[in-house]
């Protein structure tokens, strides 16, 4: 009730004019369903649920502008206003109407502090291992083709594949043994491959080859296998770990083709990335709580510091770019810490990883900084006096522009310090560094990360993981409820609006932001 008396209407019906058509019956009014819509993922209910709310609940009814005796509408309708908000590239405006308002209110500005940070987003699929992967993307195939051509499957397929492919392939009736294994994966294989021959068949319906199962099962078969013909015989593989695509471009379900494996500090996950970006003025003297200001959904193999540039623009498309952005190491990069301050006006605080070397990391030896690097003359100097020979710029795994130094080998093999310089026995020393304005920056920030300052500064950025908390916590946002990046990212989008609203009725009611738990065992003295 608080949130429609403080903030009035909030979503009219023009700003989904483009959703809609202009003849027919009237339909619902689209702030209806959008500020249902968010309700769900407030309270983390399905759409039967949220749509029966809106039938019982006074609340809701008070919220929605309802009579007491208003019948609601069915939970479809909750499926078709996202349908044409993602048709129509709306589904923004949810968010971004929300934060309009705030603006007007000056609960939310340009300048100031703001924080972000990512977490890992399950898709809505099962884990499979590799050889459960390909049977059922093969029977995901099968499947879609006995719905959408029985007639063709009857007179094509092979009758022993539904009793192999009738139910879902699991691991508990897989043999254990890995040779069967293998012998299994190549009957799958060869199978699929039948399969594939059939549907681009001339003989065969043209449209068949545009179902969507089939086009990934010929996707995933290029990626997981090879295929030879010698004098006749032909030669199924599985292929090695070193010859799979990439994951960025690997295909890790059937059932969400954009979904991605991916793997950091131990955790491995097939779904994608939530970054949100939050404000984090002490509201004590801006008189503003922590609100959303912006969220983004990737694949789960894009790396963080790709999405800044991202963030930067939408928020300055808001009027909403902050004077200072808190964030992790997985974001900063010379790049960023060098150009936003100068293009965008944004001091960027955050740590960059420390020297990576081998010498850095055992703590002995000549580490990068042991070296004089000499930019004029494109040539460094080692401890011992030698210089390099050869200076080389070019990009690293990532992109982004480094500078590759190398000693000759008939300089670092009679060196008496060698061992402490590399381990290589053919090649002489080597290092990676960053242009030199780049290098400079990375090291001025490495020595200010040490001060007390720079750690008294960045200590406000550790609460954005209590937003993190709070999305999985109460929306769900640790796995999605729907299927593809697009769904994804709209379900991301209405739980920022919802924590925005759940913030805002929290900050109106004067209830106090939440303090770390301390568990009783972690406070308990030992030394009394």
């Amino acid at each position: 009730m608080r949130i429609r008396d403080s903030l009035g209407p909030l979503f009219l019906d023009e700003e989904f004019r483009a959703a809609f058509g202009v003849r027919g019956r009237p339909g619902i009014s689209p702030g209806r369903p959008a500020l249902v819509s968010i309700l769900q993922f407030a309270e983390n209910l399905t759409d039967r649920q949220a749509a029966h709310a809106v039938r019982a609940r006074i609340d809701v009814k008070y919220l929605l502008g309802l009579e007491l005796t208003d019948p609601g509408f069915d939970h479809t309708v909750l499926t078709g206003f996202r349908e044409r908000l993602l048709a129509h590239g709306l589904e923004d405006r949810i968010l971004d109407l929300l934060l309009e308002r705030l603006a007007e209110m000056g609960l939310v500005a340009p300048g100031g502090r703001q924080r972000t940070d990512s977490t890992h987003v399950l898709a809505a699929v099962r884990s499979l291992n590799r050889l459960e992967f390909i049977g059922e993307t093969l029977r995901a195939s099968l499947e879609a083709l006995a719905m959408a051509a029985p007639d063709w499957m009857r007179a094509s397929m092979d009758p022993a594949w539904q009793e192999r492919y009738g139910t879902r392939v699991d691991a508990y009736r897989l043999p254990t043994d890995e040779q069967e294994r293998r012998t299994l994966a190549r009957q799958i294989a060869a199978d699929g491959y039948r399969l594939l021959e059939g549907v681009f068949a001339p003989t065969a319906p043209a449209w068949l080859r545009q179902v969507p199962a089939v086009s990934i099962l010929r996707t995933v078969w290029v990626q997981q296998f090879t295929r030879t013909v010698t004098d006749g015989e032909e030669e199924v593989a599985w292929r090695g770990k070193d010859d799979l695509p990439p994951s960025r471009a690997m295909v890790a379900s059937p059932y969400d083709p954009e979904a991605r494996y991916a793997k950091k500090r131990g955790s491995a996950w097939v779904g994608y990335k939530i970054h949100l970006s939050e404000s984090c003025d002490d509201p004590g003297e801006t008189n503003r709580p922590h609100l959303i200001t912006h969220v983004v959904t990737t694949d789960a193999t894009v790396n963080d510091a790709m999405v800044i540039e991202e963030i930067h623009d939408r928020l300055t498309s808001k009027d909403l770019l902050p004077a200072e952005h808190l964030l992790d190491a997985g974001y900063t990069s010379a790049e960023l810490l060098l150009t936003a301050p100068t293009t965008r006006g944004v001091h960027v605080v955050g740590p960059v990883r420390s020297n990576n070397t081998r010498q850095a990391a055992r703590g002995s030896g000549f580490g990068k900084s042991s070296f004089t690097i000499n930019w004029q003359s494109e040539q460094a100097t080692c401890p011992t006096g030698a210089t390099s020979r050869y200076w080389t710029a070019g990009v690293d795994n990532n992109g982004r522009d480094a500078i590759r130094i190398r000693f000759a080998t008939t300089t670092c093999a009679p060196c008496p310090m060698r061992d402490q310089c590399t381990r290589s026995t053919k090649y002489g020393r080597q290092l990676t560094v960053r242009p030199q304005d780049q290098d400079a920056v990375l090291e001025r920030v490495r020595a200010e990360q040490s001060t007390d300052e720079w750690k008294d500064r960045y200590a406000a950025r550790a609460g954005v993981e209590g937003t993190i908390h709070q999305a999985v916590a109460t929306a769900g946002a640790r796995r999605t409820r729907y299927i593809g990046r697009a769904k994804t990212r709209l379900a991301h989008i209405l739980t920022a609006t919802a924590i925005n609203l759940i913030r805002l009725d929290a900050w109106w009611n004067e209830t106090p932001l939440a303090r770390t738990r301390t568990s009783r065992l972690a406070a308990l003295d030992l030394s009394a």
